[in-house]
């Protein structure tokens, strides 16, 4: 199976092999041959230069190293695909799950069932759509994932806006995970590099309410079918569907802080710059009807408490998007400096 493309050579195709379980009682994680993978134990421990960041958790995370074929194949992944934004990223560092313990073995089993499974409903012998994708998500939440696997309150925070599930990026995507992840208190955030099922994937419009797919025909959802930013695995799916493999923290330098941070600048919608019901006002100039009702109910709840003013600035840049809104709040701070 083809996970990532056909851009990968050899080694990289490696890398994103799936893994086998040789037995029920084996607690590491290999592929068919272990003398080649990249990511079996034996190459885990090559030595080169780590960044010693604050112990994440001891729960079958090991942090790989400079000169660590995987390590160094994600890494290059990783930077090549933020483009520009690469040279803002320092103290990169990269753990591996090894699925250690009789629970995560019996999730990845779990997980290679029903990726036999989907590639039945596929057709026989039909693809899977198996993926690697990042997921944006914190310090806390990976150490809750790698202990109890997902559940609803360890979930990576998202906006919602395309129904119930956990939001990733695709593999040559990984700037829509990145602006979501949040730093904790010593500036590090988090990502997961996860192999995801995707089967047959459906287009999810803004403001669904999904939480499972909406037939038999599908598995999947994604905010666009020809090239998805998003990919949605349901909460129903969510420890079947997903297997997160590499845990990658870093810290951004104050450039690309300064690009992460228009989320949180965002957050203050009643700012001196412009209130928010002027903000709707101005947005109902560029978008359709339809959004703007969906950004009025939003606004709605979060009056009445309902979603969090971080969730509300959330689901407003997914539709309005970051350009428009710095346009809008430039335009009326511009008007605000003339009537002074």
């Amino acid at each position: 199976m083809d996970y990532i493309g056909n851009q990968y050579n050899h080694l990289e195709k490696d890398l994103y092999k799936a893994p086998t379980v040789f037995s029920s009682g084996s607690t590491s994680l290999d592929t068919a041959n272990d003398k080649e993978s990249v990511v079996s134990d034996c190459e885990s421990g090559v030595s080169g230069p780590c960044f010693d960041q604050p112990s994440l958790c001891n729960n079958g995370l090991i942090q790989l190293c400079s000169g660590d074929k995987a390590h160094d194949l994600i890494t290059r992944r990783f930077l090549s695909n933020l483009g520009s934004m690469a040279v803002h990223i320092k103290d990169l560092t990269i753990q591996k799950n090894c699925f250690a313990g009789v629970t995560w073995q019996a999730r990845l089993q779990s997980f290679q069932i029903f990726n036999k499974a989907m590639e039945k409903k596929c057709g026989g012998g039909g693809d899977a759509n198996v993926k690697y994708a990042w997921c944006a998500t914190t310090r806390d939440e990976v150490c809750k994932i790698v202990e109890h696997g997902f559940g609803h309150c360890g979930l990576p925070k998202n906006s919602g806006l395309y129904g119930h599930g956990i939001y990733l990026s695709p593999d040559d995507s990984p700037m829509e995970s990145v602006k979501n992840a949040v730093a904790d208190k010593n500036g590090v955030r988090y990502l997961m590099l996860c192999r995801v099922i995707l089967g047959k994937a459906e287009l999810v419009q803004p403001g669904s309410k999904q939480c499972h797919p909406s037939s038999d025909e599908f598995d999947s959802g994604v905010d666009d079918l020809s090239s998805p930013k998003k990919y949605v695995v349901w909460s129903t799916h969510l420890n079947t569907h997903i297997l997160p493999e590499f845990i990658v923290s870093f810290r951004a330098t104050s450039s690309l802080k300064g690009f992460l941070g228009m989320q949180d600048r965002l957050k203050m919608p009643t700012s001196p710059w412009i209130s928010f019901p002027a903000l709707i006002s101005a947005l109902s100039k560029y978008l359709p009807p339809t959004a703007m009702n969906l950004i009025s109910k939003y606004y709605r709840d979060h009056k009445d408490k309902k979603i969090s003013r971080h969730e509300l600035i959330q689901l407003v840049r997914q539709f309005a998007g970051d350009k428009l809104l710095i346009a809008v709040i430039k335009s009326s701070r511009t008007k605000q400096y003339r009537h002074k």
